[in-house]
């Protein structure tokens, strides 16, 4: 197993974050909030740079290109499902695959012209008519429950492939608000001095570098995982899901205290990123529905790998 992704999916990664940062950067989230129909021009840059073509069912370079793009888009908190339309499956006629829970399917995917499909954890795939929305314009618009045509039970191998994606995409959005606090505390001075002398300043970005540098290792080995086709990979790409999660809650619980109560303004970058973190964090399901999902499906005996010590004891 390799413990990096290849040069040439880092460079992608990198050639996508510089073309969505040409296309606008911090000022797609904020269009995509006022008017979410213009979520379709990322779509149309990621187009002309070949993102749609790739095929990460195909073996391990596209693969880790597929990963390099989800979380160079993630650093911009590129409101556009992104993860989804990779994942879709050849044999559906669909341009977009996301995993759904059984109680409320939904998915961030309103007001694009998309042929929505969906599988659930146990393979049950379906086809999706997004619900319009009755709320105001806003992130709340972004998401949309969805109306399911029962297809076929021939997707087992589908969910972890989107699971494994979208939290590439979030890692892109963990690395961003840490790189954006960093700065922050360079910067801002309290008592006469930058708030990255504190000791105590100090102690809590260490603790959130490490959660976020926990998943990424993680993130490899899951990527890993869906390449070589384990057997348990549904496990490890649940295993992922739940660890990202930990992590995303402390590295924007840290971040927005660092920042104070500017990291809760409009003005602020931080603010944004985190809003647009919160559909990934939630769907299919969030911190707790993962912990449960996890815990079922591995009962009792952990994990002898990498994963070990995640999920239950």
């Amino acid at each position: 197993m390799r413990t990096e992704l290849s040069e040439s999916a880092l460079e992608y990664g990198q050639v996508v974050r510089q073309a969505l940062q040409s296309a606008g950067g911090d000022a797609l989230a904020q269009a995509a909030n006022a008017d979410p129909v213009r979520r379709a021009e990322i779509a149309t840059v990621l187009g002309g740079l070949g993102t749609w073509e790739l095929d990460p069912r195909s073996g391990p370079d596209e693969l880790e290109a597929a990963a390099a793009a989800c979380r160079g888009a993630g650093w911009w908190a590129a409101p556009y499902p992104i993860a989804e339309r990779l994942s879709r499956p050849a044999g559906l006629s669909v341009d977009a695959l996301v995993v759904v829970s059984e109680t409320r399917p939904a998915a961030a995917a309103a007001c694009l012209e998309l042929r929505l499909g969906t599988v659930g954890l146990d393979g049950r795939r379906s086809l999706a008519t997004a619900k319009p929305s009755a709320g105001p314009v806003g992130l709340a618009t972004l998401v949309t429950d969805l109306d399911l045509i029962p297809v076929d039970h021939a997707g087992g191998g589908d969910a972890p492939l989107y699971l494994v994606l979208g939290c590439w995409t979030l890692l892109g959005m963990l690395d961003r608000a840490m790189a954006l606090t960093r700065k922050y505390v360079l910067w801002r001075e309290q008592f006469g001095r930058a708030l990255a002398s504190f000791q105590g300043v100090q102690f809590q970005l260490t603790d959130a570098e490490v959660e976020r540098a926990g998943a990424e290792e993680l993130a490899k080995y899951a990527l890993w995982s869906v390449q070589t086709r384990r057997v348990d990979v549904l496990a490890d790409a649940l295993a992922l899901r739940l660890a990202t999660l930990e992590a995303a809650d402390v590295v924007f619980r840290v971040t927005h205290q660092l920042h104070g109560a500017i990291g809760f303004c409009d003005e602020t970058t931080l603010s944004w990123l985190s809003r647009h973190s919160q559909p990934l964090r939630r769907l299919p399901f969030g911190l707790s529905a993962t912990r449960d999902l996890l815990t079922q499906r591995l009962g009792r005996h952990g994990r002898a790998e990498l994963f070990n010590g995640v999920g239950p004891s």
